[in-house]
């Protein structure tokens, strides 16, 4: 058996149904003749965005797979792995590499040497019979502990020798590990003598599945809840005790209970120190329960801590804490979801002009509170982009079920939404997904829209369009007023269009609505949609400071 052969063997034996790539790499012919479905870009990040989607929206049960060619692929290839590195994301990426005898001579672009700071997990391999073993250990890591990208470097002169027969392979098993007992009743102690606690939720909830959990606890505890935005839509939040998704731009009740909270719970989230994530209030008590003990005492002090899966911790202390109880509440979720639906009232009230308007251009918030209203929540999958649009959605889109949202922003690369949306599709071919991004990120992976349309990949793309970079309009006034530095223009619909999608642009505020079930419709026909809203230069945003 050919080692490129086995390659694509083992994978086939691993789950995975199609491999997203970019020529040339012999294992994209390989996998094609092993029934694996093959996924062609047009450029290599993107595909790894879409490999990322995959991955997030199964909650890593099924693991996207990238493949690229040796040199300029894998240079090309690295903002991508590295998006997935800080955003704790498992994906396994398997780049051609030069020939053995120069692969390690200058200029020749090394991935086992320059991609060690991005990946969990990196190997180069130089005989064909260390193919199985190589493979065994990158999908071990990648399914278990902190997800984040694995790499396997095949020179090129490796794929066509022979390895023995029969192919020894069995896929990689998964393990959970829980937290230690005796720390488990120390926090249980803890959240039951808090009087004000606040729950917040990361991704590592999404990754444990244990999102009932999750409501169970809250509601034992009647305690209000907050996710980051990777760990979005983790908690229902159209529940009387959630407080919404954090991130650069919050919600009033969120800034307000995280202010006034004697006690802050951190379950399946890293704390990690970003500028688009929750800010937590300085001097409150933390307890961190995390897969990671890395993170513990990395960016925030932790009174108490618990390192293992999310969903063995929060199965833990829901015994303390039922046992410490006597099996109820203590009748406090009343007074709580008051003062919760007080505040959103609030908040709401004074965003709704926004969310409403019927200025021209368009105000993005209408956007999307119209779009928020028009489609069905539980059936869809949305998510931001990088800039303006993660910041106007995250606090007002409403979800109601795990993983219906993508939220990232430990990096934020502009164009990450587009190959988000469509690996979302690939693993999820049932729902509406979507993402929504603005005239700058169309700019840096737009052409992939085209990929949706040759892959067959029926996503719907929101664009809001103000011919503008808005967000940087304070801080480039004098680039701006000089040298126009901060426009940008284009017709994307008519983009669209060329590339044999639909397209649509939209300037009426009454026709957002009719436009947005257009496209809806046209998707369920198989058909990728853009719909370009030309928008106002919206700088204002839910900010919150301590």
């Amino acid at each position: 058996m050919k080692a490129v052969a086995a390659v694509a063997e083992i994978l086939k034996r691993e789950g995975v149904k199609f491999l997203i790539g970019y020529p040339v790499n012999p294992i994209i012919e390989a996998a094609a003749q092993a029934d694996i479905r093959t996924i062609i870009v047009r450029q290599e990040r993107t595909g790894l965005h879409m490999a990322d989607a995959v991955s997030r929206v199964t909650s890593g049960q099924k693991i996207g797979v990238f493949t690229m060619q040796q040199g300029p692929g894998s240079e090309n290839a690295f903002g991508g792995v590295a998006q997935a590195y800080g955003d704790s994301v498992p994906i396994v990426v398997l780049p051609g590499g030069y020939p053995r005898r120069i692969t390690n001579i200058p200029p020749n672009f090394n991935s086992f040497l320059n991609y060690r700071h991005v990946t969990k997990w990196i190997e180069q391999v130089t005989m064909p019979d260390a193919v199985p073993d190589a493979l065994r250990r990158a999908f071990t890591q990648v399914k278990n502990g902190r997800p984040r990208p694995v790499l396997i470097e095949f020179p090129t002169d490796v794929f066509q020798e022979e390895i023995p027969e029969p192919l020894v392979y069995v896929a990689a098993p998964r393990m959970r590990f829980g937290p230690d007992p005796r720390a488990v009743a120390e926090v249980a102690a803890a959240l039951v003598a808090a009087e004000r606690p606040v729950i917040y939720a990361g991704q590592g909830v999404h990754y444990a599945q244990a999102w009932s959990q999750l409501r169970r606890l809250a509601e034992l505890l009647e305690a209000p809840v907050t996710t980051s935005l990777q760990g979005k839509s983790a908690f229902p939040e159209n529940h009387p005790l959630s407080l919404g998704s954090g991130g650069r731009s919050v919600s009033k009740q969120l800034h307000e209970f995280l202010k006034n909270a004697d006690l802050i719970f951190g379950i399946g989230c890293s704390f990690s120190t970003t500028n688009y994530g929750v800010a937590m209030p300085k001097g409150k008590p933390i307890i961190h329960a995390t897969l990671d003990p890395a993170d513990i005492n990395k960016d925030i002090r932790a009174e108490h801590a618990l390192v293992g899966d999310a969903g063995l911790t929060l199965d833990a202390l829901l015994v303390e804490i039922k046992d410490r109880l006597n099996g109820k509440p203590r009748g406090r979720a009343q007074a709580v979801t008051a003062e919760i639906k007080r505040i959103k009232t609030e908040w709401m009230t004074q965003w709704m002009p926004k969310l409403t308007s019927s200025a021209k251009p368009l105000s993005p918030y209408r956007v999307i509170w119209d779009l928020l209203h028009t489609v069905d929540v539980a059936r869809t999958i949305v998510t931001h982009d990088a800039g303006s649009p993660r910041d106007q959605i995250s606090p007002f889109w409403e979800c109601t079920e795990p993983l219906s949202y993508i939220g990232w922003g430990k990096t934020t690369q502009l164009g990450y939404g587009l190959g988000l949306a469509m690996g979302a599709k690939l693993a999820h071919p049932d729902k509406l997904c979507v993402n929504v991004w603005g005239d700058a990120a169309i700019g840096f992976t737009g052409m992939d829209f085209e990929t949706a349309v040759r892959e067959r990949i029926p996503i719907l793309s929101i664009l809001l369009n103000n011919f503008s970079m808005a967000i940087e309009l304070p801080i480039m006034k004098t680039a701006t007023e000089k040298f126009r530095s901060t426009d940008i223009s284009g017709n994307y619909a008519d983009m669209a269009k060329a590339f044999g999608g639909y397209g649509e642009r939209v300037t009426e505020p009454g026709d957002i609505v009719a436009a947005i079930q257009r496209g809806v419709k046209k998707t369920e026909e198989g058909i990728p949609v853009l719909l370009e809203f030309l928008t106002e230069k919206e700088i204002e945003f839910s900010i919150h400071k301590y």
